[in-house]
């Protein structure tokens, strides 16, 4: 199992491996890692740290995306717990002493975990102290007897009062001299019992937080969301970003660029018919997504079968090697298919006077609007005029459509009339044989010829 662990200044590397073997390490999270990360197909990710300042927090969107992906998502420590708690109802797994007061408001603030800490190369060398372990450390000197509860109290204070950067443990005890004689004593005695007694809350919690997803994957569980994803113009801006620093970073990425490259240098119009279904691709992913239209079995599997079949992809071994070629493995191969599910949906749902008001528009900047208005009005003309005289001997539908497919398209007559129908926009099959008829018609009017089926039509129509 996969599991992604967001950590910083908390946990060196070597503690989060040698307590989850399974865990790729990754760099304090920010906006956009969690979406890159959950295209990589993990089952688990664990957030510990994240920026607070420097670059944009994590965003609750994509956390909210990543469960409804299927992928369980924990928190702890710091940025972790601090998202848990304000996601744990939708899913989101808080671990750990600080995650529960964020959960049951004893933390409000963000500065009670938040630090500052070195770049990259020093391991993100922590350069503070967490207000979570100042707390979490003047308690346990209370319970040990080495303070009283009044100093507790006054060492809290003295921490919080301090900018977060700027929390040390020096800081703190200047902060807090100038009491009482006795309280001074305490203080002295705090300050030499603190290099073996003080706590650090982040890293414990930390560490029962990689314990609990080391069980859960020992346990081989499937997560499931119990909410539905929406998206939003936020949400797809956030993915386009994403893609652009992908396309920087990633050197597969870097290929698909080439990949587009070469399509370009096919000219314009190949260019161009591509890039309009990708955007209606797009387009019509994203209303399915923002409608939520459901998927069942049967339509994925139709699906599958449909683009198996239009991509000759009869065998098993046919379609491993073009999900091989298409740099897709089984997880991709999936949801490409479901995304195409979701895709055909959407269109098929579409409000059909608004979806005919935007092909007439296509129409017209593809300059074929004229060609198909002079035709439809001659076709409307000659029914007018002559439609009843030549209704006699008129095909039955089997005879229409053997017509129109084989005749005129030069292919076999479909197995499923009515997904034909659908696909080609007409509600019902009896509208698309209406349309068949009259174009029939409307060909022997005009002394069109109806082609190979014209002997046998005319002559000899089946009742």
């Amino acid at each position: 199992m996969t599991m992604f662990v967001f950590v910083g200044p908390t946990l060196r590397p070597e503690e989060v491996s040698s307590a989850a073997p399974n865990a790729v390490c990754l760099p304090p999270v920010a906006q956009g890692d969690v979406y890159r990360v959950v295209r990589k197909g993990p089952r688990a990710i664990g957030i510990i740290d994240g920026y607070f300042s420097g670059a944009p927090s994590v965003w609750h969107k994509e956390i909210l995306w990543a469960l409804a992906e299927g992928v369980e998502v924990f928190g702890s420590a710091s940025m972790g717990a601090l998202r848990a708690a304000e996601l744990h109802t939708f899913g989101m797994r808080g671990v750990g002493r600080i995650y529960e007061a964020y959960r049951n408001g004893i933390f409000e603030d963000d500065d009670e975990v938040a630090v500052v800490h070195g770049p990259a190369e020093t391991g993100f060398m922590g350069a503070s102290e967490p207000m979570v372990n100042i707390r979490a450390t003047v308690s346990r000197a209370e319970a040990d007897g080495i303070i009283s509860q009044a100093t507790r109290d006054r060492l809290e204070a003295a921490g919080k009062s301090l900018f977060f950067p700027h929390r040390s443990w020096p800081a703190v005890l200047r902060a807090f001299a100038g009491g009482s004689r006795e309280s001074e004593l305490e203080l002295a005695a705090f300050e030499k019992w603190l290099p073996v007694g003080a706590v650090d809350q982040k890293r414990e919690d930390a560490l029962e937080m990689l314990a609990a997803m080391q069980d859960a994957a020992a346990a081989e569980w499937t997560f499931s969301a119990g909410f539905r994803f929406e998206r939003t113009h936020f949400w797809d801006d956030l993915v386009e970003r994403a893609a652009r620093l992908d396309s920087q970073e990633d050197p597969a990425d870097r290929f698909s660029e080439g990949i587009i490259d070469e399509l370009r240098l096919l000219g314009p119009d190949a260019y161009a018919g591509a890039r309009g279904n990708a955007l209606l691709r797009m387009l019509a992913d994203r209303e399915g997504s923002r409608r939520g239209l459901p998927l069942s079995e049967e339509v994925k599997r139709a699906t599958t079968t449909e683009l198996r079949q239009a991509l000759g992809l009869l065998s098993r071994s046919q379609l491993d090697d073009w999900i091989k070629a298409s740099d897709l493995d089984d997880r991709s191969y999936v949801r490409l298919v479901e995304s195409e599910a979701q895709q055909r949906q959407a269109v098929a749902e579409a409000d059909r006077q608004q979806l005919d008001r935007y092909l007439l528009d296509e129409l017209r900047v593809s300059g074929q609007y004229r060609r198909l208005a002079d035709r439809a009005r001659d076709k409307a003309r000659r029914l007018g005029l002559g439609a009843e005289a030549s209704a006699s001997g008129l095909p039955n539908p089997a005879q229409l459509r053997a017509w129109y497919f084989e005749d005129r398209l030069g292919r076999p007559i479909p197995e499923d009339i009515g997904s034909v129908a659908k696909s080609l926009g007409f509600s019902t099959t009896a509208e698309l044989d209406r349309a068949l008829r009259h174009e029939f018609v409307y060909a022997r009017l005009a002394g069109m010829g109806l082609g190979n089926s014209d002997r046998k039509i005319g002559k000899d129509p089946v009742r």
